[in-house]
């Protein structure tokens, strides 16, 4: 194609000069292609099976269609389960399936003799029903004699009424009319049951229907899935025996659950009467043989879940009839309530009697107040920290201060103030976690252990048989009771202080001399009365040996963190028979013991009790303290405020003190009562010792009825003779 000229426009334009301006026309080509347009492509079809399917799906899985398929299967279930359980009922009725049910149960339970008597009931139950069938031959006879005369006798009756009528009346006529009366109300007879009949046989299979349907929903006769929320919603329900029995069943122990499918009557006579005990309930529950206690102990924690109840909720202990377990299930929630306050705050009268008392400890799981004996019994307290264990132990000391002749010797080594309270109280009071603390407890201990010895010879010169009797220990000073505590006691047997013979203090091996004096208490004391209390924590062997942990004739755990610890603290026979203070909870159960020994009273059989202890705080402790002193004499406490001051010792004005209104004392008690003023002193006097002071100051011990006596005027004597300032010390002391 070659090149042409056209005009450019139309019209076309100018030069300047007028003529027509040419332009260079253009090859015939095509112009460049615009990018196309971007295009979404077309949807797949989804098939139609999918979307039918998917909107199946939404309309099945909707709550609403969910909520009417549960209202369908459990109205259709109801009635299912009424007419199961109508049938059960008329075949038991009418047959002996319920009298072999109750046999093979009692085989099963291994009880021959109410198998026995049920097999007796069956033999007579069939006898009855063969003679009620045998009188059925002859009941067509029977019948259609007795329709004769009963005839007879309506006809008869009907007639003689006409007579009287007709005589009555002159009319012969009205002798039938009595007759007629009676047909014509068979005749109404008839014509109201035709009118009834027809909606009667209409109606009536609806009202067996709706009666049946009532039975089912009485039983809650649907499954769990179909009952609605509120009614599926278990927890805290009330236990009856069809809970325990079904929670029993589906402990997954083979054993039992083939011997409970077996009962005839699904398990409910393994289950003894449910009794109300406490804040809940307590049930024996006979085992069938080859399931034995330990696996159900074992299963502590899902028989609770069986029973809608939490694993600290529900308790299992060994009662003394052979292949039992006894359950006790908390309402849901009782045992987060807090218990009351202990007697000794409420009560301002509150009287204690070591011999013949019990403390007011707390309430075991019965509701029941958990009184427990101190008299001549030694106690471990263990536990883990932070659970209550210093203010359980303290508990019961507070309430044994009320027994003036009570002597208290105290080792806090912890030394944060928990026990202060006992200045003016106790004769000994070590307050501090330090290995000089722990140096001071070791000789608090063995002067207790001498205590002991020199008792055990008193009580060999005197020929009694028994130790130390309560009138002994009433009437005479030297055989009052000393109560030795140690709280934390972790600290003494973990210390590595070592003395000038290079005996250690603490540890637990044989050369502990802490550890010793533990010992030589737990194997002597209680019969001259010195015991020993311990509290400690966290129990191991190496801060709570063996042979001291077993000492002890009362043992109490707060919340431990294994069951070995478990074993330590309480011993074997304790947690096999059901004790199980690993399975407290930490922080939730403070305060809460569980128990083993003989200071709380136990049902035969049973190895420990669970307490929920009553909570005093330092300042209600205090004020009981204050209490207690009133009531006793005033003792000066070693190791306290007082006897740093650096006021000087006094010994004359001390006996004076002692020998209060007592015109002469024997040296020996002498002796006994300044010790008891002030052991730090007195503890290590002798005869010497007493002799020196009273020679001294004029005022000797002379013999009086073969014995030697210290006298009372010739101390005061004494004392008003000496100089003024030396007097005036003695005020001052």
């Amino acid at each position: 194609m070659t090149d042409a000229f056209v005009p450019a426009t139309d019209p076309p334009p100018r030069t300047p000069e007028g003529g027509i301006r040419w332009l260079k026309a253009v090859p015939d080509t095509p112009p460049e292609a615009a990018p196309a347009p971007t295009t979404t492509p077309a949807p797949v079809p989804v098939p139609v099976w999918t979307r039918t399917g998917r909107a199946v799906r939404v309309a099945v899985t909707h709550e609403r269609t969910r909520s009417g398929g549960r209202l369908v299967a459990r109205h259709g279930m109801y009635v299912v389960g009424g007419t199961r359980i109508v049938t059960r009922r008329a075949w038991d009725g009418r047959s002996a399936a319920r009298y072999e049910r109750m046999i093979r149960t009692a085989e099963a339970a291994g009880q021959p003799d109410v198998a026995a008597e049920w097999e007796e009931r069956g033999r007579a139950f069939r006898a009855a029903r063969h003679q009620r069938r045998m009188d059925l031959l002859t009941a067509p006879g029977r019948i259609a004699k007795g329709a004769a005369i009963g005839a007879g006798l309506t006809g008869g009756t009907l007639l003689s009424l006409g007579i009287a009528m007709a005589v009555a009346s002159g009319d012969v006529a009205d002798v039938g009319v009595p007759v007629m009366g009676f047909i014509g109300l068979v005749n109404w007879a008839i014509v109201v049951a035709t009118l009834v009949w027809g909606p009667l046989v209409t109606v009536g299979p609806w009202l067996a229907l709706l009666a049946l349907w009532g039975v089912g929903r009485q039983r809650q006769a649907a499954p769990q899935w179909a009952l609605p929320a509120a009614q599926r919603a278990t927890d805290g329900a009330p236990i009856t025996p069809s809970i325990v029995v079904t929670a029993m069943r589906d402990l997954g122990i083979a054993a039992l659950r083939t011997a409970i499918r077996d009962m005839g009557d699904a398990g409910a006579s393994m289950l003894g009467p449910i009794r109300i005990a406490g804040c809940g309930v307590e049930a024996d529950v006979t085992l069938p043989s080859g399931v034995s206690t330990e696996e159900i102990q074992g299963r502590r924690r899902k028989l609770a879940e069986n029973l809608n109840r939490h694993e600290h909720e529900v308790f299992i202990a060994i009662p003394p009839s052979p292949r039992t377990v006894r359950l006790w299930i908390a309402d849901s929630g009782a045992l987060d309530e807090p218990i009351g306050p202990s007697p000794l705050v409420t009560d301002p009268d509150v009287s204690a009697d070591l011999y013949h008392g019990r403390a007011p400890w707390g309430q075991d799981l019965r509701g029941d107040a958990a009184l427990i004996s101190l008299k001549q019994r030694m106690m471990l307290i263990t536990g883990l920290s932070n659970q209550g264990k210093t203010a359980s132990l303290r508990a019961l000391a507070l309430w044994l201060a009320f027994d003036a002749t009570v002597e208290f010797r105290m080792a806090d080594l912890k030394g944060v103030g928990d026990w202060r309270m006992f200045d003016g109280i106790a004769t000994t009071l070590i307050q501090g976690p330090t290995d000089e603390h722990v140096m001071n407890a070791t000789q608090m201990l063995e002067g207790g252990v001498e205590e002991m010895a020199r008792r055990i010879e008193l009580v060999e010169q005197s020929g009694s048989n028994e130790g130390v009797t309560r009138d002994m220990a009433r009437t005479d000073r030297r055989f009052r009771p000393i109560v030795f505590i140690v709280d934390e006691a972790q600290v003494a047997y973990g210390s590595s202080a070592v003395g000038k013979d290079k005996r250690p203090y603490g540890g637990s091996k044989a050369t502990s001399r802490y550890f010793q004096a533990v010992k030589k208490i737990h194997d002597q004391g209680r019969a001259v009365n010195v015991t020993l209390w311990e509290g400690t924590q966290d129990p191991t062997n190496e801060n709570l040996p063996k042979r001291s942990r077993e000492g002890n004739h009362i043992r109490a755990s707060l919340v431990l963190g294994t069951e070995s610890q478990a074993y330590m603290a309480l011993g074997e026979q304790a947690v096999n028979g059901g004790a199980a203070p690993h399975k407290l909870r930490q922080g939730l159960d403070k305060g809460t013991l569980v128990v083993a020994g003989d200071g709380l009273q136990l049902a035969p059989g049973q190895a420990s009790v669970t307490v929920r202890t009553h909570f005093i705080d330092g300042k209600e402790a205090a004020q009981i303290a204050d209490r207690a002193k009133a009531q006793r004499a005033r003792v000066t406490t070693a190791g306290t405020a007082a006897g740093d001051d650096g006021e000087r010792l006094d010994p004359l004005a001390d006996i004076a003190a002692v020998l209060a209104d007592e015109s002469r004392m024997r040296t020996q008690e002498v002796l006994q009562l300044l010790a008891e003023r002030n052991p730090g002193e007195y503890r290590s006097w002798k005869f010497g010792d007493l002799a020196t002071v009273l020679d001294g100051a004029g005022a000797g011990a002379h013999k009086s009825g073969g014995v030697m006596v210290v006298g009372r005027d010739r101390v005061l004597a004494a004392l008003a003779a000496r100089p003024a300032e030396d007097a005036g010390q003695a005020d001052g002391a």
